[in-house]
């Protein structure tokens, strides 16, 4: 089938429209804006620990996150777009917000495009290998490592890479507005107050870029096909009021940590990791499966073997699935339950034998697509908490962030056909594909629910290696590159 040219055809408006991109100047631009501007930019942003507010209590007497927003919007105006203008919006108690807006052209002007990203961090972590470190930028001709260039500050430079590199050729243009927030690892709290405050502004939106995703790798443009949502909490369990010689209550107090064990049993099989709860599975549309088989034909067993999986000995650790359509699966549609931190267990230089009064673990709990968080919520909490075995004191404290995930709805015929043509000019021919994300981003309902008729794409750089959240986060540049080119083609061509 023949594709017609990159912009051309594809809007309503097309016969009145100026020539089409030039998908090759357009990636001359992007490369030479990341490497001339935004990668020491980029740099000068991981030196900053503007951590989220969930993990910084000071953050608003520290400024920090005030700081990299007008960084951020000093860069912006350094580059060529006509008429763009921006505001950092801030309100006592809440998370500032830098806002950008930028004016169409031509026949494409009546257009809205929404960009979406965060520039908040994670806090450090450990295990960072020498010569790298979160606050220590070192690029190593491919990679920029440091906390928070992948997840998300490239964002906004990419952002304003894209719709320079689109007025660079003086196209048509929709009108094109950014939001990036500092609250997106705190679950994203202050953002449904923004997007209040600024939708009088904003307007009507026809398409969503969110680039706070990920890639299954480097070779192709990735569309985010769904997200999974999350809830949790800290399960409590307290069997004495202060702890008594192992030897004098053992086999006569029941350990607080069994307990936990056996309330655990109850929501996840502990021989193969199934969550039993009804209320946290739902059915798989066939799309995604077949989705799911496409795409494990591109990644093969790089799906379970990008991890640093245990070794000893010559053995490693093995995933919990060795067929590729599985885990993608296992990752994106069933839910996972993971115990991510505990309480009431001293360190083992500080253990001694002592019965302990009580074992507290913090609960993370992935969702699929399509599940109703909190009908899942309730289902944890009751079935921890009923019934208690000998009597002892459960209690469930539930995480103050509940998300729901989301499911990209069918795409219009138009951005199908926009995303076949860029990806394949930014990426040597290779066509883009889907991926169903493990991770939440809580915007994106939100979004839906914002700016119902547009069509939401989320995309972004966190491919193998990058090990976003964790030790030697690592942005992989030249895939930045390409995926803001391709932005820009479809951007131009809107």
């Amino acid at each position: 089938m023949a594709e017609p040219s990159l912009g051309a055809g594809s809007h309503p408006q097309g016969a009145g429209r100026r020539p089409p991109l030039d998908p090759q100047r357009v990636r001359e631009v992007c490369r030479r804006a990341w490497f001339d501007g935004a990668l020491p930019a980029l740099e000068d942003y991981i030196r900053v620990r503007a951590l989220s507010p969930a993990y910084d209590p000071d953050w608003e007497t520290r400024g920090l996150l005030h700081a990299v927003l007008g960084d951020a919007a000093a860069y912006l105006d350094g580059l060529a777009i006509p008429g763009l203008t921006h505001e950092i919006l801030t309100e006592p108690g809440r998370t500032p917000l830098l806002y950008v807006d930028v004016p169409g052209r031509g026949a494409a002007a009546d257009e809205t495009v929404l960009f979406y990203g965060h520039l908040d961090k994670q806090p450090e972590f450990t295990g960072w290998n020498e010569g790298t470190g979160p606050w220590t930028p070192v690029f190593d001709g491919t990679r920029l490592f440091g906390r928070g260039g992948a997840d998300d500050g490239y964002a906004v430079y990419a952002t304003g890479i894209a719709l320079a590199a689109v007025a660079d050729q003086g196209a048509d243009a929709p009108r094109c507005v950014g939001i990036f927030e500092t609250g997106e690892e705190s679950g994203s709290q202050d953002l449904p107050f923004w997007v209040e405050r600024l939708a009088p502004r904003i307007g009507r939106v026809g398409l969503v870029l969110c680039l706070d995703s990920g890639a299954g790798d480097y070779e192709r443009f990735w569309v985010i096909s769904s997200l999974r949502g999350h809830c949790g909490g800290v399960l409590d369990v307290r069997v004495l009021d202060e702890g008594a010689h192992s030897g004098d209550a053992g086999g006569v107090v029941p350990s607080s940590f069994r307990i936990v064990r056996e309330l655990l049993e109850r929501v996840e099989d502990g021989r193969d990791g199934r969550l039993r709860l009804d209320a946290l599975h739902t059915t798989v549309p066939a799309e995604r499966l077949d989705q799911a088989a496409a795409t494990a034909a591109i990644l093969g067993d790089t799906v379970f073997k990008r991890f640093r999986w245990a070794e000893r000995d010559g053995s490693s650790t093995q995933p919990a699935t060795t067929d590729p359509a599985d885990a993608l699966l296992a990752r994106a549609w069933r839910p996972s339950l993971e115990v991510t931190a505990a309480d009431g267990i001293p360190s083992l230089a500080a253990g001694g034998n002592t019965l302990r009064p009580h074992t507290a673990v913090k609960l993370s709990v992935r969702l699929p697509p399509t599940v109703d968080s909190r009908a899942a919520l309730a289902a944890l909490r009751d079935t921890l908490t009923a019934d208690p075995p000998y009597a002892a004191q459960v209690t469930f404290t539930p995480d103050p962030v509940l998300v729901d995930g989301w499911n990209l709805a069918p795409l219009p015929e138009r951005l199908v056909t926009l995303l076949e043509q860029a990806g394949r000019a930014c990426f040597d021919g290779r066509d883009p594909a889907f991926l169903g994300q493990g991770g939440t981003i809580p915007l994106m309902a939100l979004l839906t629910r914002s700016f119902p008729g547009a069509a939401l794409l989320a995309c972004g750089v966190q491919g193998p290696g990058t090990n976003a959240h964790g030790p030697n986060e690592s942005l992989h540049v030249p895939y930045a590159v390409a995926l803001t080119a391709t932005l820009a083609l479809v951007v131009g061509g809107w």
